[in-house]
């Protein structure tokens, strides 16, 4: 005999309330990226269609972003599961104060790339799919930051991943194939791993709910080779962020593509690694990362001065810019080394000041290389003269990557060596502050030979104008450095609450299951 619905019990397995209103933010940012590049698609042959459409998509996204945030403040981490099936069996996406800052400042950096791309990307470049791209590329970015299931962060790894690949190839030049190669072969491979660890890690915990994984992993301390698992997850979001010695990738990429799509993969993909090690590394196995903290610290340590030495050994801005990103993962690495609530704020805060400000020193680099003819130190000089502002604007770069004051660098770098000499880890700290004085003497030596020195030859007419739509992103992504670093109180407060949340997840379980219950 059949049962009738009513009958039926459904409250152990289904969401039977409605969904409040504002938790479909949560969602909401991925759907809009997807759905906008579908119309972009549709669009394509509309070379002047395209950026209007994409950058009101990301002004959009932009609100949704700055929405979810304040939610999440007021409320503390929200959930949403699909097809309404109670988690661990629905896939969720749980998203609290980190996941919310990361897909705050994405947006923020992809609205000032669509920008910039209106004097970057001619018509060949719209025709074959840039805006579309980034729109895909978003869809990826911000899927990874909402995420509170685990494969489900792999599948969008997987969707920027291919989004990375078109913008990275497009113009179909010899360099571009070529650093396409060896970023789609390294990444391919860090996919790779990350795929069977979480087969493992299925095998082992018999869920891929983060919230179910970080309550269950305690009672498998003993029985399950948990370090084992942590470690293949550390390996593999290492190499995606570009960390020692799998870093080679990315100054033999980076440099290739147009520079706007270098100033979003500067601001944007190495970050998506970061927060991965952030979410698996403290949430989920803190334990785990204790252990493996040696090996981290090694790997933080060896990160920072090779980029940093890279830096220093480079004539070609661009290839300079890509090691110190480079060097910021390691400062970032660091305070995942120390764990702890001041320390993870600490790589939180500069994971959020890597994103805008590498952003805009790519973009500054491509205004300076429009008018020097070129990325080469040996034959760029005399930007002083000609462009003051601009001048000005790469010197608070320099000083904020430099981690100087009173810019956004430097508040997450005081954070860090404190954590570090709090830890009693005198070699980070040292590696900290030696890294940032080897940055300043790089960044120096840019604007000694490209701004401050007299250009070899006198331009013959008058100075190039700088175009207004990669100028005006570049000013702005330059003041929320400035006023981070003047009035850092506010996200001083966000990302140490961010951290707290991450050190001591209850709030983030209680969202996922209500009153500590599960299914």
């Amino acid at each position: 005999m059949a049962l009738s619905s009513s009958s039926l019990d459904l409250s152990a397995a289904l969401v039977l309330d409605p969904v409040a209103p504002l938790d479909w933010l949560v969602i909401l940012p991925v759907a809009w990226c997807v759905g906008i590049g579908a119309v972009l698609m549709m669009v394509r042959h509309s070379g002047k269609l395209q950026p209007l459409i994409a950058i009101f998509a990301l002004l959009v996204l932009t609100g949704l972003d700055a929405g979810l945030l304040w939610h999440v403040v007021q409320h503390g981490p929200v959930t949403m599961v699909m097809g309404r099936w109670l988690p661990p069996f629905g896939i969720a996406f749980t998203v609290d104060l980190t996941g919310a800052l990361f897909a705050l400042a994405a947006a923020i950096v992809a609205l000032a790339g669509a920008v910039a791309a209106l004097a970057d990307i001619n018509a060949s470049g719209r025709r074959y799919g840039f805006y579309p791209f980034l729109m895909l590329l978003m869809a990826g970015v911000s899927g990874a930051f909402l995420t509170g299931d685990i494969f489900n962060l792999y599948v969008w790894f997987e969707v920027l991943l291919i989004s990375s690949f078109g913008l990275l190839v497009l113009g179909g030049e010899r360099g571009q194939i070529d650093g396409a190669v060896k970023y789609g072969f390294l990444n391919l491979v860090a996919t790779t791993l990350f795929l069977i660890a979480t087969g493992y890690l299925y095998g082992i915990f018999g869920t891929l709910n983060m919230a179910d994984i970080a309550r269950k992993a305690p009672e498998l301390k003993e029985t399950a080779p948990l370090v084992t698992l942590t470690t293949l997850y550390l390996f593999a979001f290492a190499m995606k962020a570009a960390a020692f010695p799998v870093n080679f990738w990315l100054p033999a990429s980076y440099h290739t593509p147009r520079i706007v799509v270098s100033a979003l993969f500067a601001g944007l993909l190495t970050k998506v690694g970061i927060y991965a090690l952030i979410r698996v590394l403290i949430m989920l196995f803190p334990l785990e990362r204790l252990a493996l903290s040696p090996v981290i610290a090694g790997v933080a340590v060896l990160t920072m001065v090779t980029g940093a030495l890279g830096a220093l050994a480079q004539h070609d801005i661009r290839r300079l810019l890509g090691y110190l990103v480079i060097s910021g993962i390691g400062a970032m690495l660091a305070g995942i080394a120390l764990g702890g609530a001041d320390a993870i704020a600490g790589t939180i805060l500069y994971a959020l000041h890597s994103m805008l400000v590498m952003t805009a020193l790519y973009l500054a680099a491509g205004l300076a290389g429009r008018i020097g003819g070129g990325f080469s130190l040996e034959e760029m000089g005399g930007l002083y003269r000609s462009h003051m502002l601009l001048t000005a604007v790469s010197l608070v770069l320099f000083f904020s990557v430099s981690g100087l004051p009173p810019f956004s660098g430097f508040w997450p770098k005081v954070m860090l060596v404190k954590a570090a000499l709090d830890g009693g880890s005198w070699g980070l700290a040292a590696s900290l502050l030696l890294t940032g004085f080897l940055a300043m003497i790089a960044t120096g030596r840019v604007f000694l030979l490209a701004y401050w020195r007299p250009a070899s030859v006198e331009p013959a007419g008058p100075a190039i104008a700088l175009p207004v739509t990669v100028f005006l992103p570049l000013l702005v992504l330059t003041g929320i450095g400035i006023l981070i670093g003047l009035f850092p109180e506010p996200l001083l407060g966000l990302a140490r609450s961010a951290a707290l949340t991450l050190d001591t997840p209850s709030a983030y379980l209680d969202s996922v299951f209500p009153a500590g219950g599960a299914p």
